[in-house]
């Protein structure tokens, strides 16, 4: 199995992208390989410290430029700020990958209305904020550029346990599609990754915490018997960011090792959890969502 780089070097050179949720996890990983490939990253968050950190550790690892702008993707003015000082540090805004996300694994019935908001409002409304914000101004600058929007498979099949992500999910994979044949006209492609396991520190243990990581093992569900490399979804991503992927549009693709086609459904099968071990993990949250 590799895991190293697949594009050629320079692949993504001089150009700007945006990936939001960029400071942690999934999204510092792709970031930090569009910096190797050659391009400017502006990396968002709700959390300035983080960012600012992880920008000066990017830059340490790539030698490439990284700019850290707090934003909370739900504010629309907050969004229209990200442009203006990323167009001001870098000029033009060629690429976006829209990655922050947020999620409650829980009975659907123990979910109070704030929560299905939290995440509906982070995942979708910060998707489409973004997404409209930056399209509107390729449009009336006459220039074109690529979205990238980070989905799941049970945006299309539904899950139990996640049922605010899998509303939001599929709002944006919807709006994916109806994007990509609307704004191809001004030469905006959008596109998507559907992602299967890849565990990130921290992420699993918030959703999953003690040993139900382990008892709940994502990878017994994926059929070629292990979870995803983060350098995989860095390859994919970049490509799909990239030139070489001119002639995709409208596209979702799923990288998860088969899972979805084993059993749809990434979260139901939960249903295994007995009732006083979702109250235990209401507690370890704090406050009851």
């Amino acid at each position: 199995m590799r895991t190293d780089g697949m594009l050629k070097e320079g692949a993504l050179k001089d150009q700007t992208i945006i990936v939001t949720g960029g400071g942690t996890g999934l999204g510092r990983a792709m970031g930090t390989y569009f910096l190797e490939l050659g391009a400017n990253l502006v990396i968002t968050s709700r959390k300035i410290e983080v960012l600012e950190q992880t920008a000066k550790e990017m830059e340490a690892e790539t030698g490439g430029k990284v700019l850290a702008v707090q934003c909370d993707v739900r504010e629309y003015d907050q969004v229209e700020n990200v442009l203006k000082v990323t167009e001001e540090r870098f000029g033009q805004i060629h690429g976006l990958l829209n990655n922050a996300a947020g999620n409650f694994i829980s009975p659907t019935e123990r979910l109070s209305n704030r929560a299905f908001d939290t995440v509906i409002d982070i995942v979708l409304k910060g998707t489409t904020n973004f997404t409209l914000a930056l399209g509107k101004k390729w449009i009336a600058n006459k220039q074109g550029g690529t979205v990238l929007n980070i989905v799941t498979t049970y945006a299309w099949t539904g899950s139990g346990y996640v049922v605010p992500s899998a509303c939001a999910k599929a709002g944006v994979l919807a709006m994916t599609r109806s994007l990509a044949v609307e704004w191809a006209k001004y030469k905006i492609r959008m596109n998507a990754i559907a992602p299967g396991p890849f565990p990130t520190e921290g992420a699993w243990s918030r959703l999953l915490p003690g040993d139900l990581v382990k008892k709940f093992d994502p990878a017994k569900l994926v059929p070629v018997g292990r979870v995803g490399e983060h350098q995989e979804l860095a390859n994919l991503a970049a490509y799909l960011m990239s030139d070489f992927s001119a002639y995709v549009n409208g596209e979702v693709v799923t990288i998860d090792g088969g899972e979805w086609l084993q059993g749809a459904g990434e979260f139901s099968h939960l249903e295994k959890i007995p009732q006083e071990m979702w109250d235990m993990l209401e507690a370890q949250r704090g406050k009851k969502q």
